[in-house]
């Protein structure tokens, strides 16, 4: 599923605003607290999106081209239609059980439905607590809430997530799926840093990180992906990953790639 999506790319801030947030996690711990003030019930929010973010409830678009990164049916050529893609807001709802965030579901636009006496509406919150919170329970929470925190903060604005997204993909006792998130978003995450991150987890323990990795690095500009498929194609320890390496520069079409076929096949 998570080859299906096509993703633009996220912001990268400049160095005083990275700094500044490495630890979104407890920017977000204020409205942690009130959500887990809850107890048990439904928590709502809204928050400001990315300038390039757009959507119709579930279907949401990123990136100048209005690539679809979430579930729609417009790529259907039966479609001849189309619907408004709202600016925003991003919405997030929230199930609590016992104080812990337990589901975890993001719209983009629209408006709430009228809600039950189970319902907390928190209103419209500052856009680094959002993603400090979603940041927050990706990093402690566990299964599908983790999971589905991880893309929702990747669309809130003026924030830079890789760094923790880069930390979350690195931690051996994190949930895998949601490290598997992680490794997809930081491949669609612009710059080098991302990459060089990417490169290391490709040597991750774990099987699946190391495919999403590989599969992540594809995904990146050729001047950057392809040098480290090549690299992760000639030496990696595991010839599973050397295959899924090969296998995607051979989506590549590039020049290097092919030499590197070449020299493979006739031992040169």
């Amino acid at each position: 599923m998570l080859r299906s999506f096509v993703a633009g790319a996220l912001l990268l801030g400049t160095a005083s605003a990275l700094l500044a947030q490495t630890d979104l996690p407890s920017r977000g711990a204020p409205l942690a607290q009130r959500v887990s003030a809850v107890r048990d019930g439904t928590v709502r929010m809204t928050f400001a999106l990315r300038p390039d973010v757009c959507g119709s409830g579930r279907s949401i678009r990123t990136g100048t081209n209005g690539r679809t990164t979430w579930g729609d049916d417009r790529r259907s050529r039966d479609v001849e239609w189309d619907d408004d893609c709202q600016s925003g807001p991003g919405r997030l709802a929230m199930d609590v059980r016992g104080g812990q965030v337990d589901a975890v579901r993001f719209y983009v636009g629209g408006r709430w439905r009228p809600a039950g006496a189970d319902v907390t509406d928190l209103g419209q919150v500052p856009a680094a607590q959002a993603a400090g919170l979603l940041l927050g329970i990706a990093e402690r929470g566990e299964g599908r809430a983790a999971r589905d925190a991880v893309f929702p903060s990747t669309l809130v604005d003026s924030v830079t997530v890789w760094p923790e997204l880069l930390k979350i993909a690195r931690d051996d006792h994190a949930d895998r799926e949601t490290r598997s998130q992680s490794v997809f978003w930081l491949g669609q995450a612009a710059g080098d840093a991302a990459t060089k991150g990417l490169t290391e987890l490709a040597d991750d323990p774990e099987r699946e990180i190391r495919d999403q990795a590989v599969f992540a690095l594809s995904r990146r500009p050729a001047d950057e992906g392809v040098p480290a498929l090549i690299r992760i194609a000639r030496t990696h320890r595991d010839p599973q990953t050397r295959r899924s390496a090969l296998f995607w520069l051979g989506h590549s079409k590039d020049p290097r790639a092919l030499a590197l076929f070449e020299e493979l096949l006739t031992g040169k």
